[in-house]
């Protein structure tokens, strides 16, 4: 029922045309983008988002698109992961690898010349789109020496050179991507007389750690322990508001909300602290979860005994409300653009069509990273959805509408076997759009591994003179273009 009832996602068939210079410099690109959206069209909205990020990580003076929401006998098409930048990222690096072909260029090269330089930031696509910051050289670079990219070009002129059926392919992928749009989000937080903290959030994890993440917001700024901090999220009952999980943006939205009520906190305490320890503010200093008087470590007081002397309006200053405890909403001022590059490296049986992934390695940059481990879950989860676009999965109808992969053994979900190690690193160049640096990483590695999947598999087999082949690249489809090729030839 679900895989029949519940929306699918991408949907896209996009016809593209890149412009240049002989030197490989990017002169304009037009794109012609059509999209599936089943029997409603809830997901209108997701080709405007690709055309919004048409430009990539380059230098285009001149974008020209057009985009068409057409409505089928399907299933509804809504945003899936990545919603709408992994079409545009698709679009984009196809582009490049097919233009450094005509070209006789490495497609490193092309993507090195025609990157947005890190000195012009913030800056304006010519699809209008303000990009916050960004150093894509950085990530690609790494990539490239993670893979070891010139010893992979040798090993592959060597297997040509002695026609070895397993052809050996490398791809490149550069991406930035759209995260917060914008939102803002709800958060309080509340010191109780026994030192504990309840944080309460807007936002809902299903998995991504958010509770840890929030807890150590709020201990950075408190200088509490994590144990001592309870993470309040879902409850309409205990939450007055929120605007939930999307967009990559929990963090950078709900955390700063958290990282902002905790300062909040932070300052009433040290306030409520000056004046129960007699001394001035700025003669304390932070304290094992609470203050003391510069120079005098004996006059000191806790959390929980402020939170206490709180809720006692005769031990308040004057104007000071009861209660150890801020709430509010932060808005974030724009959004913010994650990038990165990732490197496939895949081997093709040219006699069964078979593709293995050999190796990925994925380079990403969601700005300030506050627990890398939160984050290596996230990109591991993105590069098995998207490696699994470009090699496996595929929703597939009859000529009546009828769908024909209707389950789990008809629709190819990979599973830990079907996936390689994963080589993964970060850079860090942090957003001045909001107080922690952060931008998202939810969706990041869904969108940088399928082109270069896919820009893999298109260069092992560049000898038959294959430069395309649709998603997903299965065995099938693979042998029948190195077919196709065989009886042309």
């Amino acid at each position: 029922e679900g895989m029949l009832a519940l929306t699918h996602g991408r949907a896209q068939v996009q016809h593209v045309e890149i412009g240049a210079r002989r030197d490989g410099t990017i002169v304009g690109l037009r794109a012609d983008l059509i999209a599936d959206m089943g029997a409603y069209p809830i997901g209108a909205f997701l080709p405007n988002t690709t055309q919004e990020m048409l430009s990539g990580v380059y230098v285009i003076p001149r974008i020209a698109s057009r985009s068409r929401s057409v409505v089928t006998n399907a299933t509804p098409v809504a945003p899936y992961r990545g919603a709408g930048r992994p079409e545009a990222t698709a679009l984009i690096e196809r582009a490049i690898d097919l233009m450094a072909t005509e070209l006789g260029m490495d497609p490193v090269d092309v993507r090195r010349k025609n990157l947005i330089p890190p000195e012009v930031f913030p800056y304006r696509t010519a699809t209008g789109t303000v990009y916050d910051v960004g150093d894509y050289e950085r990530p690609l670079g790494e990539a490239l020496r993670l893979a070891g990219y010139g010893a992979l070009r040798a090993e592959q002129a060597a297997r040509r050179e002695r026609r070895d059926h397993l052809a050996l392919g490398v791809g490149v992928a550069t991406y930035v991507e759209i995260t917060s749009f914008s939102s803002k989000e709800f958060a309080s937080v509340e010191v109780h007389a026994d030192g504990a903290v309840t944080v309460v959030t807007g936002t809902s994890p299903h998995g991504q750690g958010h509770e840890t993440a929030f807890a150590q917001l709020a201990s950075g700024v408190l200088g509490v322990e994590l144990e001592a901090i309870r993470v309040v999220h879902s409850d309409t009952g205990l939450v007055k508001r929120g605007a939930g999980t999307w967009g990559s943006r929990s963090l950078q939205a709900g955390g700063s909300s958290v990282f902002e009520r905790a300062g909040e906190v932070l300052a009433k305490a040290q306030a409520l602290a000056a004046h129960l320890l007699e001394a001035d503010a700025d003669d304390l200093e932070a304290a094992g979860g609470g203050f003391a008087v510069r120079g005098a470590p004996e006059r000191a007081i806790s959390l929980g005994e402020l939170a206490a002397a709180a809720a006692e309006p005769s031990r308040l200053p004057p104007g000071m409300q009861p209660g150890l405890q801020a709430e509010g909403v932060y808005r974030e001022p724009t959004s913010t653009f994650p990038f990165g590059a990732h490197v496939a490296v895949v081997e093709v049986d040219t006699q069964t069509g078979e593709v293995r992934l050999v190796c990925h390695v994925a380079v990403d940059d969601c700005g300030r990273v506050l627990n890398p481990a939160l984050v290596e879950g996230q990109v591991h989860g993105g590069l098995a959805q998207g490696i699994a676009q470009a090699l496996f999965e595929e929703v597939r109808y009859d000529d009546d509408a009828n769908p024909v992969t209707s389950n789990l053994t008809t629709y190819a979900m990979p599973t830990a076997a079907e996936l390689p190690h994963f080589e993964t690193m970060r850079t860090e160049t942090p957003t001045p759009v909001n107080p922690l640096g952060a931008k998202g990483i939810g969706e990041s590695a869904t969108i940088g591994s399928t082109p270069a999947v896919q820009n893999a598999v298109i260069d092992a087999l560049a000898p038959w003179g294959i430069t395309h082949i649709d998603l997903p690249l299965t065995s099938e489809r693979v042998w029948l273009a190195l077919k196709e090729r065989s009886d042309s030839a």
